[in-house]
């Protein structure tokens, strides 16, 4: 039998516990006297079973839950994550200068900018994601998806306004 959570058990060294989560490698024990611990299922023989609860078929935990809504949510809700500008940047004035000289230069808060390349970064990843998740052909797709590298592979020049690489727009390496 297949013991699940809320499961009262004995162990040898710890005492009387209650299960409180079932992994497919371990249970994860909250014992009266010595805390919670978590016991290896290649070890479920060192348990005495009090009061059995069948376990569930399902064996998912809250966090593997939690995992899963939050990938979910980044890939399809349009929520922009935090993208930090480098600090070298932070602050700073992004100043366009005409080649005109009775004309007044521009000024722009680099902060600004910066936020709006994300949002084009971000919007081309949702365009990405929209394309594949689409009932166009695989040719269709691959033909759309190469005009995208191709943005992105346009926009590298700001690479040098962020502070961690893994934001970086990557474009195609072939070209």
């Amino acid at each position: 039998m297949e013991i699940g959570i809320g499961s009262r058990i004995k162990h040898k060294s710890f005492g009387v516990g209650v299960i409180v989560q079932v992994k497919t490698n371990a249970y994860y024990i909250t014992f009266i006297e010595s805390g919670s611990k978590v016991i290896s299922r290649d070890v479920e023989n060192e348990l005495e079973i009090i009061d059995a609860t069948i376990a569930s078929e399902d064996i998912v935990s809250l966090h593997d839950v939690e995992k899963c809504l939050a990938f979910i949510i980044k890939q399809y809700a349009d929520i922009q994550e935090t993208v930090q500008i480098g600090n070298k940047w932070a602050g700073g004035s992004l100043i366009l200068q005409p080649g005109d000289k009775s004309l007044k230069e521009k000024v722009i808060p680099i902060d600004a900018f910066f936020h709006k390349i994300v949002m084009i970064r971000d919007r081309l990843r949702t365009l990405e994601q929209r394309v594949n998740a689409s009932k166009m052909t695989d040719d269709e797709k691959v033909n759309i998806q190469q005009y995208i590298t191709r943005v992105y592979g346009s926009l590298t020049s700001f690479n040098v306004l962020f502070k961690n690489p893994q934001d970086y727009f990557v474009g195609d390496k072939a070209e």
